[in-house]
């Protein structure tokens, strides 16, 4: 028997109860706001503190998992299909403000000179720290040639710059191809992987025939088709698990290199930064546990999971991660990212497509170690 402080006074509680933990956090939870209701300098609004409560309590899970009211739920359902327009922004939750993970080339962000790593502290005037990412998100698209204005902090400067950014209609970037060490090397640079951008992968390498060696540049990519950076690892690995896919309640799935996907058994080395992020993190981490290639660069975001959206009652919502995909070794990618083998500090921006050789001490080191590899 153990016991918790309730409004009658200490409670008996056995052990072995069902959600034992849960309730007593709930009895916190209910002493807490009865204090704040009585002894507050003013009268608060309760249901206000209640619905910050509940995003303090998403936010604390994982940058993913987020807490909707209703005003926010209605505003996410209703958003219109057609107002597409992007800033050419990757954006994620780090230690509670959105922050930007990559940028796209060429894109009104790009040309606004943000980088990976700047922190969004504030979107038309509201702190990112109260609203959710899923809404953070929805906040930069819009409709063409609309602007939308935010404030960003920058390392090692001391006050946030006031940003505003022009929306637009944005394309996938080209596919980055060229060939080094006396056409010895395939460099390839995806981008974005879209199921399209990987056709393209595979149509290159099948291309380049054997005994060419294979240079994958996944920094600053973004994929949010998980299956496509598997699919990707399946071209450079004949058999093994590539990942598993796991949750409390979710049914477990393992994802099995398919021989019939297999294009190469020729060297590769894969480049990453801390801009890789999603699907490429899961064909960066297969790469380097199957021990198929060296993985070259810094610690990728950690990207890897699935949410499940749960109507609440009075129109609000949660968006909640319900599972995690690990890589071969047992890594949840989400919690831990990908640690390259052979790490190597980056230029400020590696986004361009075919980045200069007498620049990129990252791409140096990756041509290096190919040059050591038999086709």
């Amino acid at each position: 028997m153990g016991y918790i402080l309730g409004e009658a006074g200490w409670l008996g509680v056995h052990a072995g109860d069902e959600h034992d933990a849960a309730y007593r956090q709930i009895r916190v939870y209910a002493q807490v706001l009865r204090k704040i209701q009585n002894d507050y300098v003013t009268q608060p609004n309760i249901p206000d503190v209640t619905d910050g409560a509940l995003h303090g309590l998403l936010d604390s899970l994982d940058p993913d998992s987020s807490y909707l009211t209703a005003a926010e739920y209605k505003i996410y359902k209703n958003r219109p299909a057609n107002e597409n327009a992007q800033v050419g922004l990757t954006v994620s939750k780090r230690y509670g403000y959105a922050t930007i993970v990559n940028v796209l080339p060429g894109s009104p962000a790009d040309q606004a000179h943000l980088q990976d790593g700047d922190v969004i502290d504030l979107i038309e005037g509201q702190s990112t720290h109260s609203i959710p990412l899923a809404l953070v998100r929805f906040m930069l698209q819009g409709k063409p040639g609309t602007s939308v204005t935010i404030s960003v902090v920058r390392p090692f400067k001391p006050n946030p710059d006031k940003i505003v950014l022009t929306r637009a209609i944005l394309s996938t970037p080209p596919l980055g191809e060229q060939f080094y060490d006396n056409a010895t090397v395939l460099y390839l640079k995806p981008g974005e992987l879209t199921a399209s951008r990987v056709d393209d992968l595979a149509a290159r390498i099948k291309a380049a025939g054997k005994d060419r060696k294979i240079l994958l540049d996944l920094r600053d990519t973004t994929g949010n088709d998980p299956k496509q950076g598997l699919r990707l690892a399946n071209f450079f690995i004949k058999q093994g698990t590539l990942a598993t896919l796991e949750g409390q309640k979710f049914p477990a799935q393992t994802f099995a290199a398919d021989p019939a996907v297999w294009l190469t058994a020729d060297p590769v080395v894969v480049l990453v930064n801390r801009g890789t992020y999603g699907a490429p993190e899961l064909a960066a981490a297969a790469i380097e546990d199957l021990k198929r290639g060296d993985v070259v660069g810094e610690r990728t975001f950690g990207e890897g999971s699935v949410q499940k959206t749960i109507d609440l009652p009075e129109g609000a919502a949660i968006m909640l991660t319900v599972a995690k995909y690990k890589d071969p070794a047992g890594k949840k990618i989400e919690d831990e990212a990908v640690t390259p083998t052979v790490i190597v500090p980056g230029p400020e921006n590696s986004g361009v497509p075919m980045p200069p050789t007498n620049s990129d001490e990252q791409l140096n080191q990756a041509l290096s170690l190919l040059k050591t590899k038999n086709s």
